[in-house]
């Protein structure tokens, strides 16, 4: 049975972000966090809108390779406007501007991982074409899925520069599509951090798996890159070590717990999912690190098993996971084994129980 698809605009900035630029004391970072919000409200009534009930994958054409993305690249010219005017196209050669080539290779980049360690041919498993668009709106500080394409703001240079300078946030905003047409989880509370959790396991291995660093190698970073010169932080997000992300007078303090000794219970950003997402992070890191090695292998493939497996509710909270994530290890390296240990010792250390 086909999924029903989510209405769901997911963005790498979480809203509580931006509405605490939106009160900076310098009017331009105040106006373009505003701007961004009301262009992402906007965003999130148009998919709400325009979503499709019981949506199926497109259907490949008669000649697509089965081992190839088929990417197209779209430029808005500053505008709100999408798709926007076609740059490039699959296999096309390089153009003269370093955001439709960062966004191109990203694209081929998150299409990489899934096909070669999972076996997954694009984000809906059956070669769903890769679109994405660029310079979208002026100072606009923010990336998203919404559903059919990504969409990636120039950042307003004092705040947030280019959001194709970092493949993991292009990774990440994929692999909501992924968690789209498998679980379909949904996006509030812990269902939805659990979204936003699955986006920066997966978007973090788009970029070990692109840089070829092992789990001790990396930086589990999310958006390194991405903050402004003068902001004192180093990503949006750290699973290493959430909440550690930045602490900046403008910014604010990264509000991401480790465990569940610190989840936070709000109204806002969809019951934390931006937020509590940090929970299940930790528990990622600390099993990829364990096991050490590659983490797109053992610790991902766990994860992907989880994702893909079908026992994975929409509704789904960190226990459900955390107890199917402990059933996969199991059934694929072994109850008992190292990897059946990693997870259970994993889900422990952030507080979350596995029965």
């Amino acid at each position: 049975m086909t999924p029903t698809l989510a209405p769901v605009h997911c963005t790498i900035v979480p809203p509580h972000l931006l509405d605490r630029l939106s009160r900076a004391a310098d009017p331009a970072v105040a106006a373009a966090a505003r701007r961004t919000l009301v262009a992402d409200a906007a965003n999130r009534t148009a998919r709400r809108l325009t979503t499709v009930v019981g949506a199926t994958p497109v259907p490949l054409a008669a000649d697509a390779p089965l081992d190839k993305p088929r990417r197209t690249i779209y430029d808005a010219g500053h505008t709100t406007r999408l798709p926007g005017s076609k740059v490039r196209g699959e296999a096309e050669e390089p153009t003269q501007d370093a955001t439709v080539n960062r966004a191109y290779a990203g694209l081929g980049a998150t299409f990489e991982l899934f096909r070669d360690a999972y076996g997954r041919n694009s984000i809906d498993g059956s070669g769903l074409p890769l679109d994405a668009t660029v310079h979208y709106d002026r100072d606009y500080n923010n990336a998203f899925w919404n559903g059919d394409r990504m969409v990636f703001g120039d950042g307003d240079g004092r705040i947030f520069v280019d959001f194709t300078v970092a493949v993991d946030v292009i990774g990440h905003e994929l692999a909501h599509g992924v968690t789209q047409y498998t679980a379909n989880l949904a996006y509030f509370g812990q269902s939805g951090a659990l979204n936003e959790s699955m986006s920066d396991v997966f978007g973090s291995l788009v970029k070990q798996y692109t840089l070829k660093q092992t789990a001790e190698q990396a930086d589990w970073l999310i958006g390194a890159g991405l903050l402004a010169e003068d902001v004192q932080g180093v990503a949006l997000r750290s699973m290493k070590a959430p909440g550690t992300a930045y602490d900046d007078d403008v910014l604010g303090k990264d509000p991401q717990p480790a465990t569940m000794d610190d989840y936070v219970h709000t109204g806002s950003d969809n019951g934390g999912v931006h937020i509590n997402s940090g929970i299940p992070n930790h528990a990622f890191y600390l099993v990829a690190t364990r096991l050490g090695g590659n983490a797109w292998e053992r610790a991902g493939r766990i994860w992907y098993d989880v994702l893909t497996g079908g026992g994975l509710a929409e509704d789904a909270d960190f226990k459900d996971f955390a107890r199917l994530s402990v059933a996969a290890a199991g059934e694929r390296y072994g109850a008992g084994g190292a990897e059946h240990d990693a997870v259970v010792k994993a889900w422990s250390t952030v507080g979350v129980p596995t029965e």
